[in-house]
């Protein structure tokens, strides 16, 4: 087994990109070469959801960004405790209340 090092990279962030982008639903399609990450804010009263960003990942590094995410949230969670994923409300039993803030 090779051992793996961690290589530095120095990253340039630009203001702008460092403020970051409010989300709050995540759309994921694939084809056979890519994946695509649609990043959305759905707000309360406003009828359409509105992209934020899309990013474009080889089906490798999707994979690769599934193993990451897993690692920081199994490490955030060994800090801070569980993130519970409350259910989906029912009013008056017609189905999930969809698109609430």
């Amino acid at each position: 087994m090779a051992e793996i090092k961690k290589v530095g990279l120095d990253l340039d962030l630009d203001e702008t990109v460092a403020q970051g982008v409010y989300s709050n639903l995540a759309i994921i399609s694939h084809s056979t070469s890519e994946f695509i990450l649609d990043f959305a804010a759905v707000l309360p009263g406003v009828p359409k959801a509105k992209v934020k960003s899309r990013i474009v990942l080889t089906p490798e590094h999707a994979k690769r960004l599934l193993i990451s995410l897993q690692e920081n949230i199994t490490r955030y969670e060994s800090n801070v405790g569980k993130i519970v994923i409350p259910k989906p409300q029912q009013p008056d039993g017609m189905g999930p209340k969809i698109g609430e803030a």
